[in-house]
């Protein structure tokens, strides 16, 4: 399933975090999974959302550089070689992995990766083919 992330370049200062997610928030907008990567003079925090176009609608009305990305998320057992055979997978198949993070799901076992790749719909098609699940169930 292909998913939409939201990109934010965040100012890395005191408080601009805090800024950014207290918005969401009093928005009702409720956080699934995020990453930050940063540098000395700013992050780029990415994360999904369960309503991303209304956060992306929001955060760009209140002066946030903000963008969405597909994004790729798979459903996997939380277990040691899971993230190795999609890894592989997707490495035969040559398909490019830009980033990448995960998280373990409430559902007991399992866990989600989300991949940034230059072809989501192809890499998802892949993966589903494979015997992957692909979810939407993240943002549920």
């Amino acid at each position: 399933m292909i998913l939409d992330q939201i990109s934010v370049f965040v100012e890395n200062k005191p408080g601009a975090l805090s800024d950014v997610t207290a918005q969401l928030s009093e928005a009702g907008i409720d956080f699934k999974a995020f990453t930050v990567a940063d540098t000395a003079e700013f992050g780029i925090l990415r994360f999904i959302v369960d309503a991303p176009k209304k956060a992306l609608t929001l955060l760009k009305l209140n002066g946030w550089v903000a963008s969405l990305t597909p994004v790729v998320a798979v459903k996997m057992n939380d277990e040691p070689g899971s993230l190795a055979r999609i890894l592989k997978l997707l490495s035969d198949n040559s398909v490019q992995v830009e980033y990448m993070y995960a998280f373990v799901a409430q559902e007991e076992g399992r866990a989600y990766v989300v991949f940034r790749v230059a072809d989501p719909a192809a890499a998802a098609a892949l993966l589903e083919a494979s015997g992957f699940a692909t979810s939407a169930s993240i943002v549920r």
